[in-house]
């Protein structure tokens, strides 16, 4: 992992509650932030954020500033975005993207 996504991390776990039953993976070369089995966000080397969203969230995730579709190997990942590091420098706009990424992964079903 790098710099960027190592304090990414760092800050990501000082949002998440104990209780939440969140565990670390590795994914998509980072560590992924699973919930109860679902991947919720994952810290990527340069310092962006991938966000699940799921289908129907896409499009009001993509009206927040840094967010763009997530690509992989020239084809979009549905239901993913990514958000650049810069729209990240607050606490409370990181925090806002991981309560997103919880009200959508709340849908699933444990893994």
């Amino acid at each position: 992992m790098s710099m960027a996504s190592d304090e990414l991390a760092d800050r990501i776990r000082d949002l998440l509650s104990p209780g939440e039953n969140i565990r670390e993976q590795k994914m998509f070369g980072a560590n992924a932030f699973m919930s109860n089995g679902n991947m919720l966000v994952a810290p990527m080397k340069d310092g962006s954020l991938l966000v699940r969203v799921g289908k129907d969230g896409v499009e009001d995730a993509l009206a927040m500033e840094g967010a763009s579709l997530m690509e992989m190997g020239g084809r979009t990942m549905g239901g993913f975005v990514v958000v650049s590091g810069d729209a990240l420098e607050e606490d409370f706009v990181l925090g806002e993207w991981l309560d997103r990424a919880r009200a959508f992964v709340k849908t699933l079903p444990p893994k």
